[in-house]
């Protein structure tokens, strides 16, 4: 397992519930979004597990709708157990990501 990956699983939840906390999604549309932000890397495959987990420690709902395209599509909405936990998440990654850059400091120097 690469260093990114490693890295990315570790904040990926935080991720895809602040994701969710915008608007209701599916998996796929979800992979899509955070392709869009520059996380290439991950895919469905990668999703739904993070799905099941955050559903099963009620930090989402999932439901299933119609779909206008095809098959009937599992759309995902933050709970309010998952709101706090985003609230958490939230608080440790700025209580360690500036110090972490300072640290590791940037490319421009």
């Amino acid at each position: 397992m690469s260093i990114r990956s490693q890295l990315l699983k570790g904040i990926l939840d935080g991720c895809v519930l602040a994701i969710i906390e915008e608007e209701e999604v599916y998996g796929y549309e979800l992979s899509k979004k955070l392709q869009s932000e520059g996380l290439e890397d991950v895919s469905e495959g990668t999703i739904y597990p993070v799905l099941l987990r955050l559903q099963k420690n009620k930090f989402i709902v999932g439901e299933m709708r119609p779909s206008q395209t095809g098959p009937n599509r599992k759309y995902y909405g933050i709970t309010e157990e998952g709101k706090q936990a985003l609230e958490i998440i939230r608080k440790e990654w700025n209580q360690i990501a500036t110090p972490i850059s300072n640290i590791l400091g940037s490319d421009e120097r």
